[in-house]
């Protein structure tokens, strides 16, 4: 894509699932890319992996002190900062039991994070000519699911984020969006299937019309696409990669007057 060649880009939460392919991709397509995560031996891990265009940095973006130190390494090690990707996030959400430190920490890392992110790393931004924030929203936003609260609250906050952050960095020709993933096949869901795929995709049939998981490229996809000059005028929006999901509405992929018709038996005069 155009564009990415030669930039520099952070990834927080990009040594593991879903942020490792979103840091693959931008490795891949030449961009200098910056890793996080509070676990050294996974994080050195996957620089290792991803090759010469990915450094790691020891980070727990819930702490001010270690996104200062994040911000510093990029430029110390690169001189710049095009674009912020903050995938990082936690899932502790036990619904109407959730405790008062679950709500903080969810807030503290699943937004604030990425906000004081993108606060530290402004003056870099300025400076970049073509620079973009693209944050991670989800599909969760969007409608109530039994027993979440505190992660689909932190993702509805992550959309009115990137609204406002599209509105106040639109002075310095700074874009920030948002891409919404659908059930990806990822850490989570590989453990919750017992690592079997088509179990994985036969879940998410019911719900994303497309048929099967996303797969985690096409999301990585879909960043590098808004943060590439082919979205250079696109700013404020969300991108959903979700085979559809969102689509649905509480009929899911059935239709009710179907089901009644089938009921009932009725038939149209002839």
């Amino acid at each position: 894509m155009k564009g990415l060649k030669g930039k520099v880009a952070i990834v927080t939460g990009g040594a593991e699932s879903i942020g490792k392919d979103v840091a693959r991709a931008f490795c891949e397509a030449g961009v200098k890319t910056v890793i996080c995560s509070r676990r050294a031996d996974v994080g050195e891990a996957a620089a290792a992996e991803l090759g010469e265009n990915c450094l790691y940095v020891q980070a727990d973006i819930g702490s001010d002190d270690d996104i200062e130190k994040l911000v510093a390494a990029t430029v110390e090690a690169h001189g710049q900062i095009d674009f912020i990707v903050p995938v990082a996030a936690v899932y502790m959400d036990d619904g109407i039991a959730s405790t008062r430190q679950q709500w903080d920490m969810t807030f503290s890392v699943n937004v604030a994070g990425g906000a004081i992110l993108v606060q530290q790393a402004l003056p870099y931004l300025k400076e970049s000519s073509g620079a973009a924030v693209v944050n991670f929203g989800s599909i969760s936003a969007r409608v109530a699911q039994g027993n979440r609260w505190t992660y689909p609250a932190s993702k509805a906050a992550i959309h009115q984020l990137t609204r406002s952050q599209s509105l106040d960095l639109a002075q310095f020709g700074i874009r920030a969006n948002t891409v919404s993933a659908g059930m990806t096949w990822s850490v989570p869901v590989a453990m919750l299937s017992n690592d079997s795929r088509e179990l994985a995709d036969q879940a998410a049939a019911k719900y994303q019309p497309l048929g099967r998981c996303v797969n985690p490229e096409e999301v990585a996809d879909a960043v590098l696409f808004l943060c590439s000059d082919h979205a250079s005028f696109i700013s404020g929006a969300d991108l959903p990669v979700d085979g559809g999901y969102c689509a649905l509405g509480p009929e899911g992929t059935g239709s009710v007057m179907a089901d009644l018709i089938q009921a009932s038996g009725w038939t149209p005069p002839q």
